[in-house]
């Protein structure tokens, strides 16, 4: 059974910061003075505070030890700030007109005493966690160099049991958990969803026929398209950069191999032909050639393909078992899941150096997504029985865990940004 729904739900992400990063850049963000009775709920410097402590390349300093409280550049005495070891300071003052809040807020550099960022920004009264996210991403961006992502969503696949039955739910959120709506509903398992490069749709694995489909989600819309239905497995859905074409397993001609689907046409290449299981490809960053998980050398090994038609080469050797790829859009590295002393962790490889790097310590992860940044990473894993998404910095620095609220959570995919 399967139900379409676009609501609202309390069964939100929580949220757990577990490991901070010892280079992490003090950074103080001052509560916004307001003007106007604000929207109940969180305070946008609150979520602007916890956005750049989740990156795990900030450290804020709680408002109760700052000496002063001020809201613009007049009132801002450098020296305190560099009393207490702070190398940044946002500042800024909330309006409410109407049925809009505007933001008027400023970035210094304590050290040079200087405006490096200074804007006015306004959204609905009802959508200020909007407004606080963009106004992470330009602090983000004003400081490091690289755009920010708190203004992307997250994709996620939840699980509980209603009355025995398993009830999974594809559900859609802001990368720190909140605002969680459900997409879909069904009793039979719902896999990989995988985002379109503008954002606006999501394809995904369903077993709501009794077997594995392929659809695409129109998230404005609802409406939902059968793209792969062929006799045995359609799985690993992944989106070309231009969003014209699409990669997948199918095998239905007997032994699972890559393919990729033009959306349009509907026509099919087949990008692999090997007696062996060649599954999960994603675009490598020039959109290409692609990386993939294959077992043509005795066990799941990642495979990089410079262009259609090509012999695939192996790139992974540190284990036995590596797989899932997911490059970065940079073309630095490539993550994936890695077994070692039978452990499951997430690690990375170097694409110009091949040096391989284990990330994370947690021992059952599983289906790692990159930030459209490149600076951070999510992933499925258990911690003390408890099925939960993990965010670490992408050199593994840092650390924060998104329980569910019931129920498991899995198959993260990180939303694209969106101009």
């Amino acid at each position: 059974m399967l139900f379409l729904v676009v609501t609202n739900t309390q069964a939100e992400l929580l949220i757990r910061v577990t490991e901070g990063a010892d280079s992490a850049i003090p950074v103080s963000v001052v509560p916004f003075a307001e003007n106007g009775t604000m929207p109940a709920g969180d305070k946008v410097s609150s979520i602007v505070q916890a956005d750049l402590a989740m990156s795990g390349e900030f450290r804020p300093l709680p408002p109760e030890k700052m000496l002063s409280l001020p809201s613009k550049r007049s009132d801002v005495y450098f020296r305190d700030w560099r009393l207490l070891g702070q190398r940044y300071v946002l500042v800024g003052e909330l309006t409410l007109n109407g049925d809009k809040v505007q933001a008027r807020y400023e970035l210094f550099d304590v050290n040079r005493e200087e405006r490096i960022l200074g804007e006015t920004a306004s959204a609905p009264a009802s959508n200020l966690r909007s407004l606080a996210h963009h106004i992470s991403d330009k602090v983000y961006e004003a400081i490091t160099g690289v755009p920010g992502a708190f203004s992307t969503k997250l994709a996620y696949v939840t699980l509980d049991r209603a009355n025995g039955q398993p009830r999974y739910r594809l559900q859609v959120s802001d990368i720190d958990g909140k605002r969680a709506r459900i997409r879909l509903e069904s009793k039979e398992p719902i896999l990989s969803p995988a985002w379109s490069p503008d954002g606006k749709k999501l394809a995904y694995v369903s077993f709501e026929t009794g077997k594995p489909v392929i659809f695409v989600h129109e998230l404005g819309s609802g409406k939902r398209t059968k793209v792969a239905d062929f006799p045995g497995l359609n799985s690993a859905p992944a989106w070309s950069p231009d969003g014209q074409s699409m990669l997948m397993t199918l095998s239905k001609d007997g032994n699972a191999e890559v393919y990729e689907m033009n959306l349009q046409s509907r026509k099919l290449t087949k990008l692999t032909n090997h007696w062996a299981i060649d599954t999960e490809a994603a675009w490598d960053s020039s959109g290409k050639g692609i990386f993939l998980t294959s077992d043509r050398s005795g066990g799941p090994q990642i495979y990089r393909m410079e262009k259609p038609g090509a012999e695939p080469q192996r790139i992974t050797f540190g284990s036995r078992y590596n797989a899932r790829p997911r490059p970065d859009n940079a073309g630095n590295y490539v993550y994936y899941v890695h077994q070692r002393d039978r452990a499951f962790t997430i690690a990375r490889t170097n694409l110009k150096n091949g040096e391989e790097t284990v990330l994370t310590r947690t021992g059952s992860d599983e289906s790692p997504s990159v930030s459209p940044n490149g600076r951070m990473l999510i992933y499925a894993t258990k911690q003390s029985g408890e099925s939960v998404l993990t965010v670490i910095s992408a050199d593994g620095g840092a650390a924060y865990s998104l329980p569910a609220s019931e129920g498991d959570v899995r198959d993260p995919a990180w939303g694209p940004i969106v101009r």
